[in-house]
């Protein structure tokens, strides 16, 4: 059985087992596996113990090994590839004990006064902050705006309060990303109208899992607050989908970029 757990930043409060080595909690999912999302949370935040306040996160690169389980705790052991003037580098591996569930690699950078350029906005039809279908799960309050052939979009926001900490705001960026990526790319499946119709379920057709997740921090805005996560399918070949998704706080500005790779099999028997 998983741990309870009322809040993010509880689930954030990683303790420490010797140097460079920490030890998380999870909850329990109703699809049975931990949720890819809290593990690379949970690993941004390990990463982010070893490195100065003054560099702030600018990317996650994490690849998904095996699903991991809640009824034993999670231990991330970081390795400090490198401590740069500019740029930090980091390298996490998440491990129960069948193994490793998770690698990931991070990238940190002192905050430099340099062009500051938006090219992306907020789509049009996105509606008010916080507007949309209701499908909150867990930790993360989720509005669903959209869903359609190829696209996926919904307002998100994590249960809080989170104060005035960066980290665990990006920590909580991270967690919610990896839940549309994967329903951008099921949607382009010539399949998924079976599912639409509740003709069958979703895992009664599919079997699907993350692969590999990135995400790009351009500007920071608080996660306990309304995002749109914004996510565009790029097709499907050989069992992998990959999916591109924008994140925007409420005010428009664009807060992230996404990408995810995921296998999506369809069921033999």
């Amino acid at each position: 059985m998983g741990v309870p757990v009322d809040d993010f930043a509880t689930l954030m409060a990683l303790e420490p087992h010797g140097p460079d080595v920490f030890v998380g909690i999870s909850p329990d999912y109703p699809w049975g596996r931990v949720y890819g999302g809290q593990v690379v949370a949970q690993g941004l935040r390990a990463a982010m113990a070893t490195v100065d306040p003054d560099h702030l996160i600018h990317s996650v690169h994490a690849y998904f090994i095996r699903g991991g389980t809640s009824n034993e705790p999670i231990r991330f052991e970081v390795d400090r590839i490198r401590n740069g003037r500019s740029f930090i580098t980091r390298r996490v591996v998440a491990r129960q004990s069948d193994g490793a569930i998770l690698n990931l690699a991070c990238s940190f950078q002192v905050v430099e006064d340099q062009a500051d350029v938006q090219e992306s906005s907020l789509p049009a039809d996105a509606g008010e902050p916080g507007s949309g279908t209701n499908e909150d799960w867990d930790l993360l309050a989720r509005r669903v705006v959209r869903r359609s052939v190829g696209r996926a979009a919904a307002w998100m926001k994590v249960r809080g309060p989170l104060g005035d900490d960066p980290i665990l705001h990006a920590c909580a960026l991270a967690y919610a990303s990896d839940d549309l990526a994967t329903t951008a790319i099921a949607s382009s499946h010539p399949r998924i109208a079976e599912v639409s119709a509740n003709q069958t379920t979703y895992g009664e057709v599919f079997i699907g899992a993350s692969l590999d997740h990135a995400i790009w921090f351009h500007r920071p805005a608080p996660a306990d607050e309304w995002q749109l996560h914004e996510f565009r399918s790029h097709g499907l070949n050989g069992g992998r989908g990959l999916s591109i998704g924008e994140i925007f706080a409420a005010d428009g500005t664009h807060v992230a970029t996404v990408a995810q790779e995921a296998m999506l099999r369809e069921r033999t028997r």
